[in-house]
């Protein structure tokens, strides 16, 4: 089912005044009318036996959010799927999309991220300056013996971690690789990653001076209390002692002092070993100690209490039922049809997958493969098409680390059968690239490997009517002629290969570190080891089956009505009469303790529900794949493609036009200027993937504006 043009117009006119309502309560919530006027309104009609005063802050943070998400996924589910319908290559917006500044430690910035990053900076020291308003204009009330300097110090340190808490509001929606927020804004958890970055950092600097503010504060208000019949000694004793009872308060009535010291001190190791020079060379600790997260999470939660809750609700609720979907698909192991080897090192893993499954060029699938490691995931480029290939994946991994080196060991041991499980795969909503009248692909080493999916998806899509074919350039950096064998799996071992001669396909390759050609008897020949099916093994489907948006929508909505009937439930009939019927006063860190249990079991319940009935859908026609594949390991050679065209028997014909469409060229550098300069049509989409360096110069280039038919996209996870 299609959408028509006019109902998309209405539903993102919907998203964006819900999403414009939603910035403007985050700009008017530090003001001196929101606190003095909308507050004591908004508390007096919402607040209730059911909801306490977190009403409120549910109704204008949680609420906005959530409906945003939950309807996105209706809209994702409904629209058009077509790749090329809207040239929006021309689009004022996709000119801000263009790079305009490329430099450590921000990486290739287009203009549109530089003015949402003004935005938000400005909206940080707006709410900054307007909390210190208010507050100064109350230091009337500051506690007794404190001076005005005293309590002003106080009141910016306090509001440090408000502006924090604003940071922790959007930290997680990059990270929440299933969620639609994404896609409806055209981005993906890998374009998207940095931004999760930038916050990262923002918010542990408000977070680090807020408890360094706190602790100088304490120490300063001690040391002007009468202590002249001491020595000096005993004074300092005395302060420290002062300090250590204010930092491991646990207050009944008010934020947990020792819960967000606990949260700090877990908080640094994080910030420190995700610094992009540790994370590169100490890449383990930095994964095992970034999954601190979650007792971070609790204790940042009981510091704050519920109110604040409540404005990073929708980020935590999104990501958990991320995470919930994520390790239920992990848990299941995925059928592993057979390996392609390279003489180079390379490795494409061919996986059975249903029909069913729809995914884009680009995507990322994360493998884990237990006989080498259980807890190591690692994401690597689908490069496959879903068209072309029905009813198979592939990725194409290159042997540099231990993991990979591991595992292409294990592949050539001789097995007949590789206990495998995959999550994913991830990637854009549609495949934009498509719109350009001319693809430029610049690769460095194992970067070719999104490429391969794409040129693939061309080859698939000339068979379409109408369809207007793009003129493609691959650039492609090599070490060694022995990685030119990658070009290899540009062509799949099933599909419509004969296609190929269709395509306007320009291949330059560079080999950096060799002056020649070696001797084409040296190469060892291309091996294809096939690998037998399990009964417990089950292709890669969708996580929620073939309507997976409209399942997860689902999920979102049921999964936030529950926590809101719950919470509504255990506030009146538990939290209510403690607060109301007794002398006592319900404990301010158990409220958020409630919270957090509730949004766990409902995501819970409810993902587990769905997931399980789809799970039987997915194995009904996984069943029915699973009759139709080889049922006994083999093993074949081919050579090389390089190795020349009238070597190979089989697909003799495409491998022809791969080697006629391509020029080596050794011990030489592509000059990515005057191959890009050089191009005349008007609409230029230029992809790049690989080292840094490498996607720095191209972008730099493109961002110059003495090419303006160049539209830069960069593809890596770093910055």
């Amino acid at each position: 089912m299609k959408m028509s043009s006019k109902a998309k117009a209405m539903v993102r006119m919907i998203f964006l005044v819900v999403f414009v309502g939603w910035l403007m309560i985050w700009v008017m919530l530090p003001t001196k009318l929101y606190k003095n006027t909308w507050t004591p309104t908004l508390e007096t009609k919402l607040t209730s036996s059911y909801f306490g005063g977190q009403g409120t802050n549910l109704l204008l943070f949680s609420f906005p959010v959530m409906f945003i998400a939950a309807f996105g996924c209706a809209y994702l589910h409904f629209q058009n799927r077509s790749t090329h319908s809207n040239d929006q290559s021309k689009s004022a917006v996709a000119s801000l999309k263009r790079p305009v500044r490329v430099m450590a430690p921000l990486g290739i910035v287009s203009a549109l991220e530089l003015i949402f990053a003004a935005m938000f900076v400005a909206l940080l020291i707006w709410s900054l300056a307007n909390y210190l308003y208010v507050s100064f204009g109350h230091l009337h009330m500051h506690k007794e013996g404190e001076k005005i300097w005293q309590a002003k110090f106080r009141s910016v340190s306090l509001r440090l971690g408000y502006i924090g808490n604003i940071c922790w509001a959007f930290l997680f929606f990059p990270v929440t690789r299933g969620s639609s927020l994404l896609p409806l804004v055209g981005l993906t958890s890998e374009s998207s990653i940095k931004y999760h970055i930038w916050l990262g950092h923002v918010s542990n600097i408000l977070f680090v001076a807020h408890t360094v503010g706190f602790i100088c504060y304490w120490a300063i208000t001690n040391q002007m209390a009468e202590l002249c019949n001491f020595e000096i000694y005993q004074t300092n004793i005395i302060i420290c002692i002062y300090n250590c009872v204010q930092i491991l308060e646990w207050s009944k009535t008010w934020v947990s002092n020792v819960a967000g010291v606990i949260a700090i001190v877990i908080a640094v190791p994080m910030w420190v070993t995700s610094l992009s020079h540790f994370r590169r060379k100490k890449f383990e600790l930095f994964f095992s100690t970034h999954h601190l997260y979650l007792v971070y999470i609790i204790f940042y939660v009981l510091h704050v209490g519920d109110a604040y809750f409540c404005m990073i609700l929708p980020g935590i609720f999104l990501f958990l039922i991320d995470r919930c979907l994520r390790f239920l698909q992990s848990r299941q192991r995925t059928r592993l049809l057979s390996a392609r080897l390279l003489p180079c090192g390379v490795v494409e893993l061919n996986f059975s997958k249903t029909p069913g499954l729809y995914y884009t060029p680009t995507s990322i699938l994360f493998v884990n493969v237990p006989r080498i490691s259980k807890l190591q995931w690692h994401p690597f480029t689908v490069s496959s098409s879903c068209n072309m290939e029905a009813d198979q994946l592939s990725v194409v991994i290159k042997t540099q680390g231990t993991w990979s080196h591991k595992l292409y060991q294990e592949i050539t041991s001789s097995l007949d059968h590789l206990h495998v499980s995959t999550e994913g795969p991830y990637g854009p909503n549609s495949s934009h690239f498509l719109r350009h009248e001319c693809l430029v692909l610049v690769s460095g080493g194992s970067g070719i490997t999104p490429f391969i999916s794409i040129i693939r998806e061309i080859i698939f899509q000339t068979q379409m009517p109408n369809f207007r074919v793009p003129r493609v350039v691959m650039i492609c950096a090599f070490k060694n002629s022995a990685d030119l064998a990658m070009l290899d799996f540009l062509v799949p071992i099933s599909g419509i290969p004969s296609k190929i001669p269709q395509i306007q396909l320009q291949i330059e390759a560079y080999i950096t570190r060799e002056k020649e050609q070696p001797k084409t008897e040296t190469q060892k020949p291309l091996q294809t080891i096939w690998f037998k099916p399990s009964p417990f093994d089950s292709p890669i489907a969708a996580t929620l089956g073939p309507n997976n948006w409209l399942w997860l929508g689902a999920i979102i909505s049921s999964s936030f009505l529950m926590f809101l009937l719950l919470l509504g439930i255990v506030t009146r009939y538990y939290i209510y009469p403690i607060d109301h019927n007794t002398e006592q006063i319900y404990h301010f860190s158990y409220r958020a303790l409630w919270d957090m249990f509730l949004v766990c079991v409902c995501v819970f319940i409810v993902s587990s529900a769905v997931f399980l009935w789809c799970k039987k859908q997915n194995t009904r026609e996984g069943n029915q794949i699973q009759n139709n594949e080889i049922a006994t390991p083999t093993t074949s050679h081919e050579a090389p493609w390089f190795s020349g065209a009238d070597d190979r028997e089989l697909e003799s014909l495409p491998h022809q036009c791969l080697v006629q469409a391509t020029k080596v060229h050794f011990g030489s550098r592509p000059d990515f200027k005057k191959i890009l300069f050089d191009l005349k049509e008007t609409d230029v989409g230029v992809l790049a993937c690989g080292p840094r360096k490498m996607r720095h110069d191209v972008a730099k280039i493109c961002a110059s504006g003495l090419a303006p038919n160049l539209h830069f996209e960069s593809i890596s996870f770093t910055l």
